[in-house]
C-alpha cells in the first residue's frame, strides 16, 4: 500500500457479504454523468434497454 492511504477510519468485512453475492463495478464515463449520476440511474437505464437487446440476440 502507498503511505498516503488512510485505513484509520476504516472498519473491517463491512462489504465482505455484498461482494460475496457478487459485485461488478463499471466506471461511467465523464461525459455521461450528467445523464448517469449513481448507480440507480444506470440500473434504470439498463433494465429498460435489456428486453430489446435480449429480443435482438434471441433472432
Amino acid at each position: 500500500m502507498r503511505p498516503e492511504y488512510d485505513f484509520s477510519g476504516a472498519v473491517r468485512g463491512t462489504t465482505a457479504r455484498r461482494y460475496a453475492e457478487g459485485a461488478n463495478v463499471v466506471v461511467v464515463a465523464p461525459d455521461l454523468l450528467d445523464v448517469f449520476p449513481d448507480a440507480k440511474s444506470v440500473d434504470d437505464a439498463l433494465r429498460a434497454l435489456a428486453p430489446m437487446l435480449r429480443r435482438a440476440s434471441s433472432s
